[in-house]
């Protein structure tokens, strides 16, 4: 009971400072154009020395080989979820329309927006070093393989190779580059000034309020009013909040981790769609509508389901 109450208030504050963000919305403070200054502020000013900081802090050079070897569990993990994703959409028919977004929604997580405040809210600090490698393993499949998947649904929409420059560009992204960063700092033995470290903490604390204020804005702008469940939404529900995690428990077994990076893990692969999945969706003309509607359903429903988790690891 403890940890299911701990749980919850990690999720209740979390959700009180994303409906900040759908208050704002709701009183027109954003705009599309000013929406659109969140996720950069994070993604460029905020994350990447979050990432460097945080990483500095936690690890010395001989502990990253739990980082190196703790990195095949989620690349293994989303290799085999998609490879389930493939069979389910053949198996029960998923049109064929936005098979890509099915596909991507089964098997990534919002491991940013979503996925740093939370594990921060429910596992502290020393849980994001973990939290980071799964990123690091989400980001680099949506963007190769997820991306190649949603690009087929085009329906007039331009077609994209599996890898490219432009697939590169989105990997190696702000965050990512503070991640790799600071992975060498640590191996090479550097020293970064007190002041420097200092500024990099203070920015990397606007980290969680502005991710959460971005979701909650992001939840205002969808229409809740047409969520309908039917098959292909109900896979995609078993593939982010069963099927993934359950998946990180098995490959676990096999290739065994810290305690701690297995219950990040699995926190990370239980959360919701990717909010880029609509971008992306609307960049290649697929099925917008049911992308948004694939994000807003897991968004909501992992309120529910992360103090679930939280009770089963307990």
């Amino acid at each position: 009971m403890e940890i299911f109450l701990r749980a919850i208030e990690g999720v209740l504050t979390l959700i009180i400072i994303g409906m900040a963000g759908y208050f704002l919305a709701y009183k027109r403070w954003f705009n599309p154009e000013t929406k659109a200054i969140l996720p950069k502020l994070v993604n460029y000013v905020a994350l990447p020395p979050f990432l460097f900081y945080s990483l500095v802090h936690a690890f010395t050079r001989d502990e990253l080989h739990h980082l190196i070897y703790g990195a095949a569990v989620p690349f293994l993990s989303m290799i085999a979820c998609f490879a389930i994703s493939i069979v389910i959409g053949r198996v029960f028919s998923v049109d064929k329309h936005h098979l890509g977004v099915f596909h991507a929604s089964f098997t990534t997580s919002n491991s940013i927006f979503v996925g740093v405040p939370v594990t921060l809210a429910l596992f502290g600090e020393k849980a994001l070093p973990y939290t980071l490698l799964y990123f690091f393993a989400n980001t680099t499949f949506f963007w190769t393989v997820g991306n190649y998947s949603l690009s087929l649904d085009a329906g007039g929409g331009p077609k994209v190779a599996l890898f490219s420059a432009a697939t590169l560009k989105r990997i190696f992204s702000g965050p990512m580059l503070g991640f790799l960063f600071a992975i060498v700092f640590i191996l090479v033995g550097a020293v970064m000034p007190d002041f420097v470290m200092e500024a990099a903490h203070y920015l990397g604390n606007m980290t969680t309020p502005l991710a959460l204020i971005f979701v909650g804005i992001t939840l205002f702008g969808m229409d809740l009013h047409k969520i309908r469940m039917n098959a292909d939404l109900f896979w995609v529900l078993m593939g982010r909040f069963v099927v993934s995690p359950v998946s990180i428990y098995l490959i676990a077994q096999i290739l065994p981790i810290p305690d701690l990076m297995f219950r990040v893990f699995i926190i990370m692969a239980s959360l919701p769609a990717m909010v880029q999945i609509v971008v992306l969706s609307s960049f290649y003309k697929s099925d917008v509508e049911y992308a948004t509607l694939v994000v807003s359903v897991t968004t909501i429903l992992s309120i529910f389901t992360i103090p679930l988790y939280m009770v089963l690891l307990g």
